[in-house]
């Protein structure tokens, strides 16, 4: 889909991103256990909102309308009506038209793609807020949470790990039709851990992963499914963290950037987004993320891009089989064929084939409702000046990180107003099909 008026991102926000072993997150071995609390799911949508608006620098009254993405806050927080949280950040913001939307992992995409359309419909400033706390009970009673983004019915007692046990499902399918084994998926797990160390708000940005680690089970890494036949599919290694934190991003159309004072060397231009939704129950195949590809196809077909433009890309990894089928499914790869054309040569390491972004592996994992909003908006205003696909050997794809295990597609796409500096973001939910954007974005 193509905005039918232009949209800036001129302002973002990230708050760090915590969980178990970070440094600042309190749990019971933490010196501070019993004194103070991690901060709530309000917090975070106050402060990626608030950092995102001086980002802009933009006062909150500006703010014409919000959305907040956030999957379960009323199961981890027992707290929903979230865009009444956000209205409450601020006393100006109090009255503005804000509300939540929820789509499992793909919730931050969709108040991203609300606020594309937002722009499009006539507002001039939107404000977008993804965030998530889901640190706030034990892991078997989260996962059963989590489970809510399966088709509960059918899917729950496929595992007490229901979304691992799902992924465990499509990594056996791939291994078996495509003959890779657990060490190559190894491979795509350290680049993941090497990319978050590059990131100072990455939960595990200061954890080291070996190859050897993440290629064999043991005690330290275990196989931790209670179904047999898909336990040998999935260690700890190959899945995200739990984490906390918000992200944040001021959205405006032409006029709102000239109220902003903005010049657009300093925003980043979004010119495309696609989104695809599939059925509950999953997808017919379990080797290939049909909803990402058709999601992929809208937002390069309305960017007039391919993905051999792409330079930069951030794809969804919550688990390592989710990264390498989303890099087939947006065409940095064939199908079958991440291995050979991707992996083996690790250029899916940050200054690979298309710049990767991606941190956010062990760094804020199960990131459902705010993981789409993260690094892009940052890593394309960083970007020095012209880098066009010949300035580097090798021919342009992308690597990126969200989630569960749907494949719900949320595609970030950025472009450069005159020079080709791309970006993609692809997002998957649970091991079925469902419903996400991609985005493609311009940086002037």
């Amino acid at each position: 889909m193509k905005p039918s008026r232009d949209v800036y991102l001129i302002g973002a926000h990230h708050t760090s991103f915590i969980g178990k072993f970070h440094p600042d997150f309190i749990w019971k071995n933490h010196p501070d256990f019993g004194k103070k609390e991690n901060p709530t799911l309000e917090e975070y949508i106050a402060s990626a909102a608030l950092g995102a608006l001086e980002d802009a620098g933009l006062p909150p009254s500006a703010v014409q309308k919000g959305f907040v993405g956030n999957f379960v806050g009323e199961l981890f927080s027992n707290q929903g009506h979230l865009g009444s949280v956000l209205a409450s950040a601020h006393p100006d913001l109090a009255g503005k038209a804000f509300s939540r939307v929820e789509g499992a992992c793909a919730s931050g995409a969709l108040a991203l793609s609300n606020g594309i359309d937002a722009i499009s419909a006539g507002y001039d400033v939107v404000l977008v807020v993804g965030a998530e706390v889901q640190t706030t009970v034990n892991a078997k009673i989260g996962a059963d949470y989590l489970a809510r983004a399966s088709h509960y019915a059918t899917q729950r007692d496929i595992d007490p790990f229901t979304f691992p046990a799902l992924f465990a499902r499509r990594t056996k399918a791939y291994m078996e039709a495509f003959g890779i084994e657990s060490s190559d998926i190894a491979k795509v797990v350290v680049n993941a851990y090497a990319n978050a160390a590059k990131n100072p708000l990455a939960h595990m940005g200061k954890v080291k992963m070996s190859l050897e680690h993440a290629s064999e089970a043991s005690d330290k890494n275990p196989a931790f499914l209670s179904n047999e036949e898909l336990r040998p599919y999935l260690k700890v290694s190959d899945c995200s963290q739990v984490s906390d934190g918000g992200s944040a991003v001021v959205l405006v159309s032409a006029e709102g950037l000239k109220k902003a004072g903005k010049s657009l060397d300093q925003v980043v231009k979004i010119v495309s987004y696609g989104h695809a939704t599939g059925p509950i129950e999953g997808p017919s195949d379990l080797t290939e993320m049909g909803v990402t590809k058709q999601a992929a196809a809208e937002a390069y077909a309305s960017a007039g891009l391919s993905a051999a433009d792409v330079q930069v890309a951030e794809v969804h990894d919550c688990f390592a089989i989710a990264e390498i089928l989303a890099l087939e499914a947006l065409g940095f790869a064939e199908k079958g064929q991440a291995k050979r054309d991707l992996i083996d040569g690790n250029e899916i390491a940050i200054g690979g084939r298309p710049d990767g972004l991606r941190a956010p592996r062990r760094r804020d994992r199960r990131q459902a409702g705010r993981r789409d909003l993260s690094p892009a908006p940052r890593a394309l205003r960083r970007l020095p000046g012209p880098r066009r696909a010949q300035d580097r050997p090798g021919p342009e794809h992308g690597r990126r990180r969200p989630d569960l295990g749907r494949d719900d597609l949320l595609a970030r796409l950025a472009r450069s107003l005159g020079r080709p500096a791309l970006g993609l973001g692809a997002r998957s939910l649970r091991p079925q099909e469902a419903s996400c954007p991609p985005f493609a974005a311009s940086r002037p």
